[in-house]
């Protein structure tokens, strides 16, 4: 293994915080100290974002086929990421032909047009990513 600068620099901080942990907090937590500050020098300054998306629809209520806009933001998704939204049928999720790609900013404005009548379930998604659910009711 080739030792560089940095590689010694971070076994150096490793060490001197493992050091310090035993010293304040005694052996029984040194493991779990020395492991975050091991973690932490392998990746310095990626802290991992937890993915989330927001979603607010433009009306409450719409007439069946009027176009409304569903907007909001994603974090922890790449700029360009495509979020696609789903709607509630029959107690399952389905995929509406409805999709459109984030900004660099990670925000979004979808087009909707709804013809299913009533109050309507709808989510945004990108992969395993949900929004929370809101409602449309569309009359």
């Amino acid at each position: 293994m080739i030792v560089t600068k940095r590689h010694s620099l971070r076994l150096a901080a490793v060490a001197v915080l493992g050091a310090a942990s035993v010293a304040l907090a005694g052996t029984a937590t040194a493991a779990p100290a020395i492991a975050r500050a091991e973690s932490a020098a392998v990746a310095p300054g990626a802290a991992a974002v937890k993915a989330s998306i927001t979603a607010k629809p433009s009306v409450s209520s719409v007439a069946a086929w009027k176009l409304f806009r569903v907007t909001g933001k994603t974090t922890g998704l790449k700029a360009g990421s495509k979020v696609t939204l789903q709607q509630k049928q029959h107690g399952k999720w389905v995929t509406l032909p409805a999709s459109v790609p984030t900004a660099r900013n990670g925000s979004y404005s979808l087009g909707v047009k709804l013809g299913l009548k009533g109050k309507n379930d709808l989510r945004i998604v990108n992969g395993n990513v949900a929004s929370p659910v809101f409602q449309v009711t569309v009359r």
